[in-house]
């Protein structure tokens, strides 16, 4: 007997990519295959993924970018989507559809409808997207990331929270090293497409910490691509030392190295401080829909693990202050790695692949 096979469908951005990436990790040790279904841009992400995992490209798209023309191929460009995916189906049949979220996740889903095939969609966010906000009534469970969620009416919501990839489990409750008077490691995050806040914020507010202690800052910092150069120089003149890339591929390894985080409040970003435990200062995404990344700091906010300062309230002088709180204060930062911990849910995955194991059982029994 074939062994079952879930599919995944995701949208191309770390928040859906990550929590999709540990799912598959565990269903293949339960002896599941898996499959993902996404678009050329989560197709990037797809780097930690198993490689049995089988990976297919779907068409898709947005309303969210592009001009009239782009607009107008939306509809077209998902509905082809949508036939190739249900074409794949019949062919090879899925035991369980799980979306994560994004538009690249609408033709799985959709085609799981037309054909049958229970689903599910997991939500990262305090506040559901709009992919996840449409399907939400018309699949059999909405597993939640944050709780309590704001979800629609007709849908049924559990809370599993957010899934954490394999490598971030290896440095769960890693030892924390307080700061003191040795080299302080700062991890800085912009989320998956970089913030450009940050990089015109954090290396001023770094800047103007004491100068004896520039040269004890170890900051790993994220920043788009075109502004690489200005934030290398940025620290360079303030002698600070700092590795400036686009994506770290090690975040779980820099994060337990940290005696700070600096970060958005993206989902995968909040669930992995939580199931490491670092002291985080965030600033949640002003434009994020329904201001989302407020809702998914307040866990940690409410539990004394970080501290929130809303985007209108950042500038150098206010971040440097409270950079400044954190690491002159070693029992302050230790408490707030504990904080972290405490609210954290390193058997989210375990618990999602127990919700799609027994979607298994109850179809099997109808």
């Amino acid at each position: 007997m074939a062994a079952p096979m879930l599919l995944l469908a995701a949208g191309g951005t770390g928040g859906h990519m990550f929590p999709a990436q540990a799912l598959a990790e565990v269903m293949l040790r339960r002896g599941w295959r898996v499959r993902l279904s996404t678009d050329a841009r989560g197709a990037r992400y797809t780097g930690g993924f198993p490689h049995s995992v089988e990976i297919e490209e779907v068409q898709s798209a947005t309303f969210a970018r592009g001009g009239i023309l782009a607009k107008a191929m939306v509809a077209p460009r998902i509905a082809a989507g949508v036939l190739g995916a249900a074409s794949r189906m019949r062919k090879d049949r899925p035991a369980v559809v799980v979306g994560f979220g994004g538009y690249p996740s609408i033709p799985a889903l959709a085609a799981a409808r037309l054909l049958g095939v229970p689903s599910m969609i997991h939500e990262q966010n305090g506040i559901l997207g709009r992919v996840n906000t449409m399907f939400a009534p018309r699949v059999a469970q909405v597993a939640c990331g944050v709780w309590p969620t704001d979800l629609p009416k007709g849908a049924r919501g559990v809370h599993v929270g957010n899934p954490v990839r394999a490598a971030v489990l290896a440095r769960a409750g890693a030892p924390y090293i307080p700061p003191g008077d040795y080299p302080a490691a700062i991890l800085v995050m912009g989320g998956s497409q970089g913030a450009r806040i940050l990089s015109d914020v954090v290396p001023e507010a770094l800047a103007r910490l004491p100068k004896e202690a520039h040269g004890h800052l170890r900051v790993s910092h994220q920043a788009r691509e075109e502004d690489l150069d200005r934030v290398r120089a940025a620290y360079a003149d303030s002698g600070i030392e700092a590795d400036v890339q686009t994506f770290f591929h090690d975040v779980p390894a820099r994060m337990s190295e940290a005696q700070l985080v600096i970060s958005r409040a993206g989902a995968s970003s909040i669930a992995d401080l939580s199931v490491i435990g670092r002291p985080a200062i965030l600033i949640p995404f002003a434009a994020a829909a329904r201001d989302h990344q407020t809702a998914n700091a307040r866990g940690l906010v409410e539990a004394g693990a970080a501290i929130s300062i809303p985007e209108k309230r950042l500038d150098a002088g206010t971040l440097a202050d409270q950079i400044t709180t954190i690491l002159s204060d070693e029992r302050a930062a230790i408490t707030m790695s504990h904080a972290a911990l405490s609210v954290g849910m390193p058997d989210a995955a375990e618990r999602l692949a127990a919700l799609v194991e027994e979607m298994t059982e109850r179809t099997d029994t109808k």
